[in-house]
């Protein structure tokens, strides 16, 4: 059984010695750089919050000691209770961590399948950063003794980069700070330069969150939508572009950004907007997370408030042609339906298709009309189960409480995921019925409405984000999983099946990119798919404000010089 080390064992290590390592290397967990019990006592001594000693989410399973574990087994798919453990990630595989050998070293729920519970990939000791202070004294502290530095809020990654071995982790999920501003300026801006009603939200505020203070303003923000809305506002998303239902109407969520305040490695606080700091600006909204310093604070601009309508099917299936013809009236309307403002989430596999799409400002009469011809078509064709519904919602948030806020997620499983855009004339002119037959001989895939309309309106040098997104259409995606506990030759059957299901994705569209936040470690030419024609523009500005790349995250800019675990230079 494994038994909990003491927290000081754990935190601070055996190793004594506090000789520095080269720049070569990071320093980590169990090396004879790693920081001294002393320097860790000083740290301590100079942050609001005790130092965190994170473990795997599971550990109260295998010693009471560490917790509740019928709570821990109550929780375990709900997404706002593993954003709240320090030491969880959204999705179990990134808590794990697999030698080169095939071994897997990780802290399972299943305890009776009877591995020890092991650290794995989940950092080892770190600051719970309530402050902006908090968080200057872990950057200069990580910088000062060439730690491998994690920065997490919810743990929402598909590529693992809010966990690392031996780490040292900046938790900034309980900067929770939500600011209402009847009039902003921002910094640097002349007077003439105003925004009403906007929000300035602290790096821990999850979209949930958000909108519950966007509905007491009664204003409309542009969000992510995740079950239980369990998605940093202020981090990760928004880095990578953030790709809403709402964006064909508003914009993505690097559109309506307005000023952010960012830790850079030297510790120092700036203030980037299009007034000042004006290339790290760019950098930030597009060029990925955990990439240019610590965000403690972003300014979104609002919209008034509007009511919604929304079409929704649910199709189970025993037919794949019928499935195919079903999916092939989708991609023929999907250009009029972005073009009436519809965003929203279609998703499936040969036997289940759902679609949820909502517009601004459209009645539920007209929505019924649009999609009508839709649903007598799922309803006719042989072998189809179909259930639909229009609907008229007040605001966003009415819409947010009944369709995702639900406990019970794709979260607490291993899941894989990668993505790819559609441009315009891929979907218009081309070939609705090879595109659904290509789509449906993946496990599983998304099509979804969350580009194109606003977001194609947007100058594609405005923003770092992968210029392929202003001439996108579509989103697509595929997601694979496997059970927990499952062996290094399980889990590489499963992962094969998937790089096949993203070749067959990004052939569809040759040369088109992906959504860097949604996307795989097995990306062909990451640099390419993530970032397209602004990698360069985004290394020198990284170089600039990050020459030393203290903050690294896998597949991120400047990451091809290092190794596998972002510890060595190669």
């Amino acid at each position: 059984m494994f038994i909990l080390a003491p927290l000081l064992t754990i935190a601070l290590g055996l190793a004594s010695v506090s000789s520095r390592p080269t720049n070569n290397c990071r320093c980590t967990f169990g090396s004879a750089c790693w920081p001294s019990d002393s320097d860790f006592q000083a740290l301590a001594s100079k942050i609001s919050q005790p130092l965190l000693h994170p473990i795997p989410p599971a550990t109260p399973c295998y010693d009471s000691a560490a917790g509740n574990c019928t709570q821990v087994q109550t929780e375990w798919h709900d997404g706002v209770w593993r954003s709240d453990q320090p030491g969880a990630a959204q999705n179990t595989n990134w808590e794990t961590y697999t030698f080169p050998n095939g071994t897997i070293e990780a802290c399972y729920l299943g305890t009776s399948l009877g591995f020890p519970c092991q650290q794995g990939n989940v950092p080892i000791i770190g600051i719970d950063a309530r402050t902006l202070a908090d968080v200057q004294e872990a950057v200069n502290f990580a910088g000062n003794h060439n730690l491998r530095l994690v920065i997490k809020n919810t743990g929402h990654d598909y590529l693992g980069r809010s966990s690392g071995r031996g780490s040292f982790l900046l938790w900034t999920h309980h900067m929770k700070n939500i600011t209402f501003l009847d009039s902003f300026s921002p910094t640097g801006a002349t007077d003439s330069v105003t925004y009403n009603n906007v929000f300035t939200l602290g790096a821990g505020v999850q979209w949930f969150e958000a909108y519950e203070a966007a509905k007491e303003r009664n204003v409309l923000i542009v969000g992510g939508f995740s079950l239980r809305g369990s998605v940093g506002a202020a981090g990760g998303w928004l880095a990578g572009g953030g790709h809403s239902a709402l964006a064909p109407n508003y914009g993505l969520g690097v559109d309506n950004v307005l000023e952010m305040e960012i830790v850079t490695a030297d510790g120092n606080l700036v203030v980037a907007n299009s007034y000042q700091n004006q290339d790290l600006f760019w950098a930030l909204r597009g060029g990925g997370g955990g990439t240019w310093g610590v965000v403690t604070s972003v300014t979104y601009k609002t919209h008034p408030p509007t009511p919604f309508s929304g079409a929704f099917l649910t199709v189970d299936s025993t037919n794949p042609n019928s499935t195919q013809t079903l999916l092939e009236e989708i991609i023929r309307l999907t250009s009029s339906l972005v073009d009436q403002g519809y965003g929203g989430y279609v998703s499936g596999s040969t036997d289940h298709l759902q679609l949820i799409l909502l517009s601004p400002n459209v009645t539920v009469n007209q929505t019924q009309a649009t999609f009508s011809p839709l649903f007598e078509s799922a309803a006719s064709q042989p072998g189809l189960s179909s259930q639909n519904e229009t609907d008229a919602f007040p605001d966003l948030w009415t819409i947010y409480n009944l369709i995702w806020n639900n406990t019970d997620g794709n979260v607490g499983n291993p899941v894989e995921i990668s993505s790819w855009l559609l441009p315009k004339d891929v979907v218009e002119t081309g070939d609705p019925k090879n595109l659904a037959e290509e789509l449906l001989k993946t496990a599983s895939f998304e099509y979804n409405f969350v580009t194109g309309g606003q977001v194609s309106r947007v100058d594609s040098e405005s923003t770092g984000l992968n210029p392929v997104w202003r001439n996108s259409l579509v989103y697509t995606a595929v997601v694979s999983t496997w059970q927990e506990g499952a062996n290094e030759t399980q889990i590489d059957a499963v992962r094969q099946r998937f790089i096949q299901d993203m070749k067959i994705i990004e052939g569809l569209a040759p040369g088109s990119g992906a959504y860097l936040n949604e996307a795989s470690r097995y990306e062909f030419d990451w640099k390419k798919s993530f970032f397209g024609s602004h990698y360069d523009q985004l290394l020198n500005i990284k170089q600039k404000y990050d020459p030393n790349s203290l903050f690294l995250v896998y597949e991120g800019i400047g990451s091809d010089g290092w190794d596998a675990d972002l510890i060595c230079r190669v």
